[in-house]
């Protein structure tokens, strides 16, 4: 992308460049007639508690050094009205040395509420964390809406990720890089730094993932990483040696599958309602485990929604204490979930 500017460019507010909408505004700044005064990012975020808590790794080529830990903005940081614990674990996230936090603009609803509960910290703590939000919006102006709201609630004037979020089939591929689609909103936002990176995330199928990091350099990857992975649409096979190979930041999710692959899970009761991803048996193996397992691939960090601080508490401390695991312990991992694969695996394509 060039540097060079057009000497018709206005100095337009950036936030006003966000609210202006419609089909013609659209053509206007598809073309570069208008657009808001570039200005200079701040120094990428840093945790001082960071180097201590944890090992850290390269988010690719990014520039940052991220913690092998990080916090997701689901579980209870999205429930509604529930401020308090929520605000609670990602003030204790960022105490622990976590450096990196994990949301979306569809996280908790219409109303948006991890973004609002993160927003209350970074309100104080911007500084202290590498901020990630996602688009579900697959056009131009959508997604220019959600980023707009997604600062506003954030209480920042920058993501330091933006993503295109859970790009499960190629006719969003093909949406999203057609006409007025969404990965032109991405290039202007990162244009105009209302965005430092760039990322693209899924779990349902591995080809879509791949064909989208072949049409476009993206920053980062966020894939869904679990000890089952193996037994359905490996993304482990072919998606993370590519990723690898084009030195992308990876951060791998789905690492508990929502409590399904662990052996202390509890499945809903016969005949009441099934809960999210389904799942009729307690899972095989424990955290640590899970943890350890995608840890000893090639990601830069993983992350999981938290319950309560407790919880952050007790994965960071996992995190502290990471050694790879060998060969033979990881075969093992995947021969012991064989069993409940399906359920540990809900978030892929199956049909």
């Amino acid at each position: 992308m060039s540097d060079n500017k057009p000497e018709n460019r206005l100095p337009v507010d950036r936030r006003d460049f966000l609210k202006l909408g419609g089909a013609a505004t659209a053509g206007f700044l598809a073309r570069g007639a208008l657009a808001p005064a570039a200005h200079a990012f701040p120094p990428l975020p840093e945790n001082p508690v960071t180097p201590a808590a944890m090992p850290t790794r390269n988010l690719g080529k990014t520039g940052y050094r991220v913690g092998i830990f990080s916090l997701g903005g689901q579980a209870a940081v999205e429930q509604p009205n529930n401020e308090a614990m929520a605000v609670s674990i990602v003030e204790r996230a960022l105490d622990l040395g976590i450096n990196y936090i994990d949301t979306a603009a569809m996280y908790g609803g219409t109303e948006r509420w991890s973004q609002r509960y993160i927003g209350q910290v970074m309100k104080r703590r911007r500084k202290e964390t590498f901020l990630a939000s996602k688009t579900n919006n697959r056009t131009r102006d959508g997604s220019l809406k959600l980023l707009e709201e997604s600062l506003r609630l954030l209480n920042t004037d920058h993501l330091d990720l933006w993503q295109l979020h859970n790009i499960s089939r190629m006719e969003q591929l093909d949406q999203i890089f057609g006409k007025d689609g969404a990965i032109e909103a991405m290039q202007q936002a990162r244009e105009q730094k209302m965005v430092r990176f760039l990322g693209i995330t899924g779990h349902a199928d591995p080809d879509v993932l791949i064909e989208g990091i072949k049409r476009f350099p993206f920053d980062t990857i966020l894939m869904a990483l679990n000890a089952a992975d193996k037994h359905h649409l490996s993304f482990i096979e072919k998606l993370l040696p590519l990723a690898v190979e084009k030195q992308m930041g990876i951060i791998g999710m789905k690492i508990p599958a929502r409590g399904r692959i662990l052996s202390t899970w509890t499945p809903p009761p016969p005949g009441s309602a099934p809960s999210f991803g389904g799942g009729t048996t307690p899972g095989t193996i424990v955290m640590k485990d899970a943890l350890y397992y995608v840890l000893s691939l090639p990601v830069s960090t993983v992350i999981v929604g938290c319950d309560s601080p407790e919880q952050v508490e007790e994965n960071v401390k996992l995190a502290r204490s990471f050694t790879p695991l060998n060969e033979g312990q990881m075969n093992a991992l995947v021969a012991k979930t064989e069993p409940i694969h399906r359920q540990a695996l809900f978030f892929r394509r199956w049909a």
